[in-house]
């Protein structure tokens, strides 16, 4: 089977993001029948229906809110990896590098690299997107100057600051039983239940495990493990189950109520999210001024 290719992905997403095949083809410079052959040849490669199509517009059928949320990781890659060709290429050494786990690379350090960029626009930025665990290992040994983590910790041999402050919420989508609930859940209900979770490793994943300990109820009981937040919202609206996600991952989906948030009691789920470095080691240069950018946007 040939694989589906990457214009097709990012049309995917977008048709998304921006709820029609119209909009979509038009962000991409496409005429709307390219867009629409394009997604119909992308539905043929997977064998699945990924658009419905009606005559009030188009939107993505559960299965390919799933395959979106996959696409998304997919080409959040390929653009990393083609920044690291591109400093290969013109051999520039990455003057800050620079790891951070998904729920802050995707809501906060870009605004953070782009002010350092504004004051110094030669400095030249490289970024890993990886777990909070990941994270931490590529900073022990010294693979970047500067980590960004969600997970609570602790973080032996590791220096942390506290950059911002992020809250979990447990999701479900409209039709799910939880969402018509008048009492709040209690903890040992949620650890009860099979949820869409993140990767062992993930911020999110420890979080969650981390306050269902200070309860004084089990571990999550996982139904699916996908390996990042997209992942799992979409497989939240697509019905596979309730998942405990940042509620900055789902603001959009809230709002419009594809997605219920569901409280909880006897739980707290906000959680600090950090900066690290090794312990014993001053930032300088651009490092530093990252930190201090961090340090003052949570402040």
């Amino acid at each position: 089977m040939t694989g589906p290719d990457l214009d097709s992905l990012r049309l995917l997403v977008l048709v998304d993001d921006l709820g029609s095949i119209g909009q979509a083809a038009g962000a991409l410079g496409i005429a709307q029948p390219s867009a629409s052959k394009r997604l119909s040849t992308l539905e043929r490669q997977l064998g699945l229906s990924l658009v419905d199509r009606t005559r009030r517009g188009s939107a993505l059928t559960p299965d390919g809110r799933v395959i979106a949320g996959w696409a998304h990781r997919v080409l959040t890659e390929v653009d990393g990896l083609r920044t690291g060709a591109e400093a290969l290429r013109t051999q520039r050494g990455a003057q800050l590098r620079v790891a951070a786990s998904m729920t802050l690379a995707e809501h906060f350090v870009p605004a953070w690299i782009g002010e350092v960029k504004r004051t110094g626009p030669d400095t030249y930025v490289g970024l890993e997107v990886v777990n909070s665990e990941q994270v931490a290992d590529l900073v022990a040994r010294g693979r970047v100057d500067l980590g960004f983590v969600e997970s609570p910790g602790p973080w032996p041999g590791l220096a942390t600051r506290r950059v911002a402050q992020d809250r979990l919420v447990v999701v479900v989508p409209a039709g799910h039983a939880w969402a018509r609930r008048r009492r709040p859940l209690r903890a040992a209900e949620l650890a009860a239940t099979p949820l869409v979770v993140r990767e062992p490793g993930s911020g999110t994943r420890e979080t969650v495990e981390a306050a269902l300990r200070r309860a004084g109820v089990g571990p999550v009981t996982p139904l699916l493990e996908l390996g990042s937040a997209s992942a799992v919202r979409n497989a939240v609206i697509a019905g596979a189950g309730p998942a405990v996600i940042s509620d900055l991952d789902v603001v959009r989906e809230v709002a419009g109520r594809r997605l219920v948030p569901v409280p909880v009691a006897g739980m707290e789920l906000s959680r600090v999210l950090r900066a690290v470095w090794p312990a014993g080691r001053r930032l300088t240069g651009p490092a530093a001024d990252l930190l201090t950018l961090a340090v003052k946007s949570g402040s």
